[in-house]
């Protein structure tokens, strides 16, 4: 467990219990938490391998979760596409060697890959299991998030073809990431007697006493990429301002469908009447509207994902959402995609 779970674990079970707080202002609120959220929370993977899980995945079994999972937004070998930088990339055999990516030091790589800036391997088992896939986070098992990195660090060269990774040997690997010794630590982000990487004088003369928060945007300008409020994956507390048009919300009951659109994340790449970085609802009604076999064709892109009907950017596959909620998105899209 990281210092930072250690810390927020232990500030919510004192609350819980009762310990006094700012002289007692908060006695009584909240409870303790239950060993089953303390286990939800303590899911990070340090550098030096604690709390790693058990389990192993081979490179070919990565390939085979890479294709359904991952490369609709990463591309088949990591090269990613418009949405994500690569992943792979920008490193060789010497700044294997050394611990340190040359291009990365010289500048002259035309971007910066995943694979060029990461020290620790553990950051990106960390980072896959907890993250992705984009639109199903936490849904990989221990095994998968082996396979898939054994995946990644194949295509780096870093591990050969045949390679399984696992809990028993991820810490040999890290002597083979190319950026290992690219970690800078003595700074207050690493250690607390570190120098912080900021420097500034604190100001306490004439202080605002009231503050207004807004956005820099013009107003015609606030909903150019939909409302961002909707656009946040569903997990954890996300939070973002409303940039919808003014008057933009239904003055009725929202539809149902509506809900649907928040529930299973299609808002972070959707709008009702605009596009983002997918086509917007009512377009794709529009195009389908006369199609007899359009309900089954729609229904089977929302599970199975693709790309090209709408541009190059490919919608990753929504397996995770069961078919009565798909039936019902595909018919309220195909109906005109009303707001109420």
């Amino acid at each position: 467990m990281s210092r930072f779970t250690e810390l927020a674990l232990a500030a919510v079970l004192a609350f819980g219990a009762g310990v006094s707080v700012a002289a007692g202002k908060y006695d009584g609120v909240g409870r303790p938490a239950t060993p089953a959220e303390v286990k939800a929370w303590d899911i990070d993977v340090r550098p030096d391998f604690a709390g790693l899980p058990p389990g192993s995945g081979s490179v070919d079994q990565g390939m085979e979760v890479w294709e359904g999972k991952c490369a609709s937004c990463h591309g088949t070998f990591g090269e990613s596409n418009e949405v994500f930088t690569p992943i792979v990339g920008g490193t060789t055999k010497e700044d294997i060697e050394k611990g340190r990516v040359g291009a990365y030091i010289r500048g002259d790589a035309p971007q910066r890959t995943t694979l060029m800036k990461v020290a620790t391997v553990s950051t990106l088992w960390d980072y896959i299991h907890r993250a992705m896939p984009w639109n199903a986070p936490k849904s990989l098992s221990a095994d998968d998030t082996y396979a898939v990195l054994a995946y990644i660090l194949n295509l780096g060269e870093i591990v050969p073809a045949d390679f399984v990774l696992s809990d028993r040997n991820i810490a040999e690997v890290q002597k083979r990431m190319p950026n290992r010794n690219g970690m800078v630590t003595k700074h207050g982000l690493w250690d607390l007697k570190g120098k912080p990487d900021v420097k500034n004088v604190a100001c306490m003369k004439d202080c605002k006493t009231q503050i207004t928060l807004g956005s820099s945007l013009p107003d015609y300008a606030r909903d150019a990429h939909g409302n961002l409020a909707e656009q946040n994956r569903v997990v954890g507390p996300v939070r973002g301002q409303k940039t919808g048009a003014a008057g933009s919300a239904p003055a009725a009951a929202p539809h149902p469908a509506l809900e649907l659109m928040k529930k299973h994340g299609c808002s972070g790449c959707h709008a009702v009447g605009a596009k983002i970085l997918g086509p917007a609802f009512r377009d794709v009604g529009k195009r389908y509207r006369d199609d007899k076999g359009a309900e089954s064709a729609l229904a089977a892109r929302i599970k199975g994902g693709g790309s090209g009907a709408w541009g190059d950017i490919a919608m990753p596959p929504q397996a995770q959402v069961g078919d009565a909620d798909v039936g019902a998105l595909v018919k309220w899209i195909l109906s005109g995609s009303p707001e109420n």
